[in-house]
C-alpha cells in the first residue's frame, strides 16, 4: 500500500476488516469453487471446441457457437434453455424482451417486490409516456407494496396473487436505488410457493440481474419459470463486452426468442460477427470474478461498519447480489466516496466523477467507473441518486486485491472530507 498516502486509521481498520470478515471470505470461496467447477461441466457438456469462436455474418444460420453458448448458459442455471447474443444492448433490454416475450394484451404483471428498478419503469410504462411500452398495449401493471421497513409482505403477496391471478408474477431480485434487503435464493423460493399455490397458471419471473452466481442453489431450480440479465454483469464475467440473457422454460425461451428476432425464426437466426469468443471466456470466467466482486463487497461492508457507518448487507450476512450499500449521511461524503472508488481504478483513474443527470432516472446520479467495458459493473463501481439518504451502491470488483483497494481509497476520502 506504500504507492498510495491511505490515512494510518484507514489501514489499522482495514486489517480489522480482514480479520472480521475472514470466515464469510472463505464460504464465497466454496461458493466459487462450486460455480466454477460447474461452468466447466456445462462446457464439456456443450462439447464446446475451438472452431465455436469463429465469427459468423448475414443471417448467421447454423452458427453452432451460439447454440453452444446456449446451452453453457442453461446448465450454469439450471434452466431447460437459454437464449444469449451480444445483441442484447442491456440487462434492461434482455428483461423488455422476456416481458413483451411472454405477456399479451390486457394481461396483468404483478410486481411482489415493490417498484421496479428506475430504468425498467419507462418500458413498463410507469413513468414517461414512451410510446412501445407495456402500458401501451393495454398490458396492466400491479404491484405488492413492501412493508414499512422494506422488507416483503408475505401474506400481501398470497392475497394480491389469488385476487388477481395474474399472468406474470415478476421479482426483482436486487434492491435498486432502495434500502430493502436483496433477495436470496430462500426468498425467492418462499414466493414461488406461494405463487404456484395461490395461482398455478401464473409465470414466475425475475430480474436477475447482479445475482448470478452467488449461491449454489440457482433460482430456476426454486420455481422461477424465467429470468433475465445482463453480460456486463455477473454473468459476462467482466470479459464479455455487452450483451444480456434469457433463461428458462424451454416454451417461454422460444416465445421470447421470436419477439427478439421473428416469430417463426426466433433463436436460428442472428449473426454473431466475432464475438462468441469472448462471451465464452465470459463465462468461463463469471462464476470466480463473481466471487472476487461478493469478497470485495464483504470487505467494504466489515471497513466502513468499523468506520462507524451503516451498512447493508452486513459483513456476515447471507447475500442475493454483489451490491454492498453504505449510508453516507450527506452529498459530500457520498461524492467523495465515488472519488475514491474513481482513483483506484486500473482505467480513468485521474477523473473526478460529478453527479448529472441520466437518461431513465428521476434525480440527479453520480458514478465511479473506471472500467475497460463501459457501464460494467461488475469491475469495480459505485453510484448512487443524489437524494435522501445519501447512500451509495458499490458493486464489483474483478479481483479482490484491486477492490480492496479501490475501497480502501474510498474510505480514506471520506475519513478526511
Amino acid at each position: 500500500m506504500n504507492f498510495y498516502d491511505i490515512d494510518k486509521r484507514v489501514l489499522e481498520a482495514s486489517q480489522k476488516a480482514m480479520e472480521l470478515c475472514a470466515d464469510k471470505l472463505s464460504e464465497i470461496e466454496d461458493i466459487q469453487g462450486y460455480n466454477q467447477i460447474k461452468m466447466i461441466k456445462a462446457f464439456q457438456n456443450a462439447g464446446v471446441r475451438e472452431s465455436y469462436f469463429s465469427a459468423s455474418t448475414g443471417y448467421g444460420y447454423d452458427d453452432f457457437g451460439r447454440d453452444a453458448l446456449d446451452r453453457v448458459y442453461a446448465f450454469a442455471f439450471d434452466a431447460e434453455d437459454a437464449l444469449v447474443r451480444h445483441n442484447f444492448v442491456s440487462g434492461t433490454h434482455a428483461l423488455t424482451v422476456a416481458l413483451f416475450g411472454v405477456l399479451r394484451p390486457n394481461d396483468t404483471m404483478l410486481s411482489v417486490t415493490g417498484m421496479p428498478y428506475d430504468t425498467i419503469r419507462s418500458a413498463i410504462g410507469i413513468e414517461g409516456s414512451y410510446p412501445g411500452s407495456l402500458k401501451d398495449f393495454n398490458i396492466n401493471f400491479e404491484m405488492t407494496e413492501l412493508l414499512p421497513d422494506g422488507t416483503l409482505d408475505y401474506a400481501q403477496i398470497q392475497k394480491d396473487i389469488e385476487a388477481k391471478k395474474p399472468k406474470m408474477v415478476y421479482i426483482q431480485r436486487s434492491r435498486g436505488y432502495s434500502t430493502r434487503a436483496t433477495l436470496t435464493w430462500r426468498e425467492i423460493k418462499k414466493i414461488c410457493d406461494i405463487s404456484k399455490k395461490a395461482s398455478p397458471k401464473s409465470i414466475i419471473m425475475l430480474d436477475n440481474c447482479y445475482g448470478e452466481f452467488i449461491d449454489k442453489v440457482e433460482p430456476l431450480s426454486v420455481g422461477v419459470d424465467i429470468m433475465a440479465g445482463s453480460l456486463i454483469k455477473n454473468a459476462g464475467g467482466g470479459i464479455a463486452p455487452t450483451g444480456g440473457y434469457i433463461a428458462g422454460k424451454k416454451e417461454l425461451v422460444e416465445m421470447c426468442a421470436y419477439r427478439l428476432t421473428t416469430p417463426g425464426t426466433g433463436k436460428e437466426i442472428g449473426a454473431t460477427l466475432g464475438n462468441n469468443r469472448e462471451l465464452f471466456m465470459g463465462a468461463y470466467h463469471a462464476p470466480h470474478v463473481t466471487g472476487e466482486a461478493l469478497k470485495t463487497a464483504v470487505f467494504a461492508s466489515a471497513l466502513f461498519e468499523i468506520l462507524g457507518y451503516e451498512t447493508s448487507p452486513k459483513y456476515n450476512e447471507n447475500r442475493g447480489d454483489i451490491i454492498q450499500l453504505v449510508m453516507l449521511g450527506n452529498e459530500e461524503k457520498l461524492c467523495k466516496f465515488c472519488e475514491g472508488i474513481q482513483a483506484g481504478s486500473a482505467v480513468d483513474s485521474f477523473v473526478v466523477p460529478v453527479p448529472s443527470d441520466m437518461p431513465g432516472y428521476e434525480s440527479k446520479v453520480i458514478m465511479a467507473a473506471g472500467a475497460f467495458t463501459l457501464g460494467s459493473s461488475i469491475e469495480l463501481s459505485a453510484d448512487a441518486p443524489l437524494r435522501e439518504p445519501y447512500a451509495v451502491w458499490m458493486q464489483g470488483g474483478l479481483n479482490f486485491h484491486g477492490g480492496k483497494l479501490g475501497v480502501m481509497l474510498a474510505a480514506n476520502k471520506v475519513l478526511n472530507s
